[in-house]
């Protein structure tokens, strides 16, 4: 059954892939959606039987490779980790999928875009099944190569070609660094199998290695060159700069890689690695300080934006800000929680923009939009249930509330329950982003569905509800974000987290039992804040329309700074970009035009048509020429013999 859930995508991918073409557009989204359906329902009967009911396992397929000291097998590691993981992959893809066969319904390439659709998931399932470093480097990835494909599928459009090319890039920059994680886990542990791996950790940690006249602890160092990966992956500040540009691609895609499964890749490889984490508590620190800096900066970002994708995108990075900041507290357990109902939540804004962009004849910017609610009234309701859910709305007197309610609570709760100087910043820094995504999610809200149309009058005429195929995806995925939290909080970080969790993600400390007893006015300070940015939200856009521009105007260089997302964009041209570039021209110029092939083959070239060119004024065609030529001869062999023979 595991193998089905895991190899079903890759089939369908594959036959779509290859044969799509000539099955046509029909049969190659069916072939792909039943498959991703069925590896769905499978995935929910594998979270009852292995989490509730606790049947791990780990089930060897074959061994991949074997060459001297270094053997590793391709295995399913089936435990509640990968399982979860596994129902959040599955059922959100299937969705997507569902989604994507009106989404792109009027596109000329549907069945590669189907194919990449699967491949993609199948990627992520090797990466979440992974049983040691090696496969899940081959899932890694896989995934960052179906994400440049995925993003740049509007080959066209030069935009999308430069976000493809972006994501690759930076992503490359943190898989640099993953991959020297792992190449210094085999140089400490002489393996790559987790299990082998996690049961010497305790032996290896407190061991220092030299490095530049440095003596630096082993298992901190992996884990930071790790996390560098993870950076890169879920778009932690400094390599984010490629998700807002991803949504170049088409909405499923935003969906599908950029709300729910890759870029959650980083925060379940540092969960997977949580046996090396808790021995590095200076790399922990890292973590937390990225996640809670992440979460502030791009919240803010979320606040100025005007492009309905690039609002989300920006809530995004700033939810995998508080996913990693609960990590860095030790709290792996309400980081994974976050990230599943999140998954839910998130895929139902971005497919909710995506039925918006569809009935607005492809319009993204939302000062372009505006009383669409009585033309999409099913998108407009579900994007409420999407944003309530996303600012963590709900009773904490009475427990109650929609799926971020339980999650995110439970994250800042943690953060200021580990009573650490970090812990502190992390929890005020959720705190400041938990008012700033009320604001900027019922902004959108506003822009999009509510007071005066600023659309044209021919576009919001003809603007209209999407079609069925589009909206019942919606529906399941607001059943999540309505029912998941309520429904998961006792197994994942409640009274029976031990029992759901058990071996596959280790806690030396208390924090998730000491998050429960923090002070009242921790559990209702999230509620608070979220009320307060929503209306604010409400007086600016809705009650005093006018207040936005006064306000962007009064603040100025501040309102520019956030506006131009920090100027990191433009930084990193400075610093990097441009610099390369001119470096690239001055090695092509001096050193490859002028250097190599100045000397080499264009050198010889030249000095062989030279002495032809000189050789050839020889061949006048006047017969004196060639005659005086004979005579210079007779002279010179003449010459010669007589000295030569008498000399």
């Amino acid at each position: 059954m595991i193998e089905l859930a895991v190899f079903l995508p890759l089939m369908g991918g594959l036959i779509a892939g290859i044969f799509g073409v000539r099955m046509g557009d029909r049969a190659a989204q069916l072939v792909t959606v039943i498959p991703m359906l069925i590896a769905a329902v499978l995935s929910c009967y594998l979270l009852w039987h292995v989490g509730i009911q606790g049947n791990e396992r780990t089930i060897e397929l074959f061994t991949w490779i074997n060459s001297g000291t270094l053997e590793v097998s391709w295995a399913l590691r089936v435990d509640t980790l990968t399982v979860v993981m596994m129902f959040v992959v599955n059922v959100v893809s299937s969705m997507v999928h569902v989604y994507s066969v009106g989404y792109m319904s009027h596109d000329p390439h549907k069945p590669r875009f189907m194919a990449y659709l699967s491949l993609f998931t199948f990627f992520m399932l090797s990466l979440v099944t992974a049983d040691n470093f090696v496969q899940m480097f081959f899932g890694w990835e896989g995934v960052g190569l179906m994400s440049y494909l995925l993003i740049g599928f509007w080959f066209g459009r030069p935009s999308a070609n430069a976000a493809a090319i972006k994501a690759f890039v930076v992503n490359r920059v943190g898989d640099f660094g993953f991959m020297l994680g792992i190449f210094g886990v085999f140089f400490a542990f002489g393996t790559l199998d987790f299990d082998t791996v996690f049961a010497a950790v305790p032996d290896v940690a407190g061991r220092t290695f030299n490095f530049l006249s440095m003596e630096l602890d082993i298992v901190t160092t992996l884990c930071l060159l790790l996390f560098v990966g993870a950076m890169g992956k879920s778009a932690q500040i400094g390599l984010h700069t490629w998700l807002p540009d991803a949504m170049e691609g088409p909405t499923p895609v935003s969906a599908l890689i950029h709300a729910a499964t890759m870029v959650t890749a980083g925060v379940f490889m540092v969960a997977r690695l949580s046996p090396m984490f808790e021995f590095a508590p200076v790399a922990l620190t890292v973590v937390a300080f990225v996640g809670g800096t992440t979460a502030f900066f791009a919240a803010t970002i979320g606040l100025t934006q005007f492009d309905i994708k690039r609002v989300i995108a920006y809530s995004t990075c700033s939810q995998l800000g508080y996913m990693f900041f609960a990590i860095g507290v030790g709290a792996y357990p309400a980081a994974i929680f976050h990230l599943m109902t999140h998954a839910f939540f998130k895929a139902l804004l971005f497919l909710g923009a995506g039925s918006v962009i569809h009935g607005m004849d492809d319009e993204q910017d939302m000062r372009k939009m505006g009383g669409l609610y009585p033309k999409m009234r099913k998108t407009a309701v579900l994007m409420w249930i999407g944003s309530l859910a996303l600012a963590g709305v709900g009773i904490p007197l009475l427990g109650i509330g929609f799926a971020g309610f339980y999650s995110k609570d439970i994250i800042l709760e943690s953060a200021f329950a580990a009573h650490t100087g970090m812990g502190q910043y992390a929890f005020w820094a959720g705190i400041a982003a938990a008012l700033m995504t009320a604001f900027y999610s019922w902004r959108l809200l506003f822009l999009t569905f509510h007071g005066r149309t600023r659309a044209d009058e021919h576009t919001f005429d003809h603007a209209h509800e999407s079609p069925m195929v589009m909206i019942a995806p919606l529906f399941v995925l607001a059943a999540g974000a309505l029912f998941s939290g309520a429904l998961a909080f006792e197994y994942f970080v409640g009274h029976d987290m031990d029992d759901f969790w058990r071996t596959s993600i280790l806690m030396t400390s208390t924090i998730i039992e000491d998050a429960h007893h923090v002070p009242k006015w921790v559990k209702i300070l999230p509620i608070a804040v979220g009320v307060v940015g929503i209306v604010g939200a409400w007086f600016m856009y809705m009650a005093r329309p006018d207040l936005p521009a006064k306000f962007a105007g009064m603040m100025g260089p501040v309102y520019r700074f956030v506006f131009n997302k920090w100027y990191f964009d433009e930084l990193y041209d400075r610093v990097f970009v441009r610099p390369s570039f001119v470096l690239g021209r001055g090695l092509w110029k001096s050193g490859d035009g002028a250097v190599i092939d100045g000397v080499g083959p264009d050198g010889i070239a030249a000095a062989a048509r030279d002495i032809a060119g000189r050789a050839s004024r020889l061949q006048s065609g006047f017969v004196f020429h060639y005659a005086f030529a004979m005579l210079i001869g007779l002279v010179l062999l003449a010459s010669w013999f007589l000295f030569g023979f008498f000399g």
